[in-house]
């Protein structure tokens, strides 16, 4: 972050260049009070200001299976709805297995995410094409169907990448793609 001494107005108006990449909001909101000349105010719940922000260049790039890696997977997550995002993320977190029944349930109601059954299906088709558009070439499926046990799993090394990508998501939601229509970032 920075300012200069140059002013578009009479009287000494400041400059100010918010870099978006390494300044976090509670810094950027602080530099604007004090250029309006107010008095700093940092509420209570705020967190300390990190030195620097994670991003995907810190996942490891090195090949998990099929051509994925931890940045690519990461990489896919964040192109995903969030709808798909949460779906995947509970795929993941069950450990890379889980019914069909399961996650029509978990999902049908409130609280979280609610996604009705009959769109689970076109939720996860979204996973699929989203793939297509940012995964390895000739890569399997990321998410794999078994319509005879009735059972969505992920391969068992990709859980962990995903996991990765996932904690980095926490981190930094501002790279994930948001609602229709928002852009990725």
């Amino acid at each position: 972050m920075r300012s200069d001494g140059n002013s578009d107005h009479e009287g000494g108006g400041v400059r100010l260049t918010i870099d978006t990449e390494t300044d976090t909001y509670e810094q950027a909101i602080a530099a604007l009070q004090a250029a309006y000349g107010m008095q700093p105010v940092t509420p209570v719940d705020w967190p300390e200001a990190p030195d620097r922000r994670p991003g995907p260049q810190e996942l490891a790039a090195d090949d998990l299976t099929d051509g994925w890696n931890e940045q690519m997977l990461f990489k896919m997550i964040a192109a995903l709805m969030p709808g798909a995002r949460t779906v995947l993320r509970r795929i993941t977190d069950l450990g890379g297995v889980a019914s069909y029944d399961d996650i029509q349930e978990h999902f049908a109601e409130p609280p979280g995410t609610p996604i009705p059954p009959y769109r689970i299906g076109g939720t996860l088709t979204s996973i699929k094409a989203v793939q297509r558009r940012v995964g390895p070439d000739r890569a399997g499926p990321l998410l794999q169907r078994d319509e005879g046990a009735r059972l969505y799993r992920i391969d068992d090394v990709l859980v962990t990448g995903l996991q990765r990508a996932f904690a980095l998501a926490d981190v930094r939601p501002d790279l994930l793609r948001g609602e229709p229509g928002a852009p990725v970032t």
